[in-house]
């Protein structure tokens, strides 16, 4: 993965078992958030999967100059729209199957309030809207606390024990969504992802920019998951097949336990700069055990020495990237 168009195919190739289980379903496909980091390869992952025998309808205000555009010459039905806008809401079409991606972090601090209200009021109502569809929603490993890093990761049974507003926010979309799950009848599943990577963003990614700038890097956080984004995208798709009343919860991350310095110094030596360190690694860190997912989904195709691989070459060549640091660094929950 050399060029933005080497990675978005590589992103948007489906497995065998994506394409056997989109299969099952019955009817068109709407991905709400279609504009956001993870939306557009999801997109066109879906169109690949399915390879025309259904609309995969791409909904989004489209910030991003030709996003809408690209998309639809892919093959996606575009609607730009704002889901925040009631009168918007009610006038999207009709779907057997939504993929619910709106949400918000950055810009919480201070702006708690707007957090709130796209995290957890926001989700009841395109829940309402879409009643009588199956829905896969995303939602985030912060909604665990802070555990041992011993521990082996929070599973879906461990107790929530969100930090900030941000999580708490995120835990409000779950139980405001399980609200209308039980309410209404509605099938779903809740995805708790944690850290998601590609080349253009990612925990690898600030670790990466941070060595170059000759930053220090900060161990606090000293373990992190990490999964490719590739096999996220296809685990929330096939997760529709799994949606339930009440709504069932999926851990999505990678299998290991992902040391920071360590994965801070294999970047450094791929890219010839020795990183900086400041701080100790605290015995607590935010970590998902996502066993049930690899059991029903198998693992990821990348492998973090591949993924180091890929993203020290991607940084040194110069490629693109989207600005959007995780901070997961942050033990405080501000964002």
């Amino acid at each position: 993965m050399r060029t933005t168009v080497e990675l978005e195919e590589r992103l948007a190739r489906p497995g065998d078992a994506l394409v056997e289980d989109l299969g099952k379903l019955d009817g068109d496909i709407l991905i709400l958030g279609a504009g956001g980091k993870l939306g557009p390869s999801l997109v066109r992952l879906a169109l690949n999967a399915t390879r025309g025998d259904r609309r995969i309808i791409a909904v989004s205000r489209f910030s991003e100059p030709g996003l809408a555009r690209a998309l639809q010459d892919d093959g996606a039905t575009v609607v730009a729209a704002d889901v925040a806008d009631e009168g918007a809401l009610r006038e999207l079409p009709d779907a057997p199957n939504v993929v619910f991606l709106v949400g918000a972090k950055f810009g919480t601090e201070g702006r708690e309030h707007a957090t709130w209200f796209t995290n957890a009021y926001l989700p009841g109502r395109v829940a309402d809207r879409f009643r009588d569809a199956r829905i896969a929603a995303l939602s985030t490993g912060n909604v665990y606390p802070l555990v041992p890093v011993t521990s082996g990761g929070s599973t879906e049974g461990s107790p929530t024990g969100p930090v900030g507003d941000y999580a708490m926010s995120c835990l409000g979309r779950e139980r405001v969504l399980s609200h209308f799950a039980e309410a209404n009848g509605t099938r779903m599943s809740l995805i708790r992802l944690n850290y998601a990577v590609e080349l253009r963003y990612g925990v690898l990614v600030d670790l990466a920019g941070k060595i170059l700038a000759g930053e220090p890097i900060d161990l606090s956080t000293g373990q992190v998951n990490v999964v490719w984004q590739g096999y996220a995208n296809e685990v929330v798709l096939r997760s529709l097949l799994l949606a339930e009343s009440p709504p069932y919860v999926l851990n999505v991350t990678g299998p290991e336990l992902i040391s920071v310095r360590q994965a801070a110094r294999d970047l450094g030596a791929a890219l010839g700069k020795e990183p900086v360190f400041t701080g100790e690694e605290a015995p607590t860190a935010l970590l998902s055990n996502a066993g049930r997912c690899h059991r029903l989904f198998g693992y990821p195709e990348l492998t973090p020495a591949e993924l180091i691989e890929h993203t020290a070459r991607w940084v040194a060549d110069g490629g693109p990237l989207l600005g959007k640091p995780t901070k997961f660094e942050r033990r405080d929950g501000r964002f």
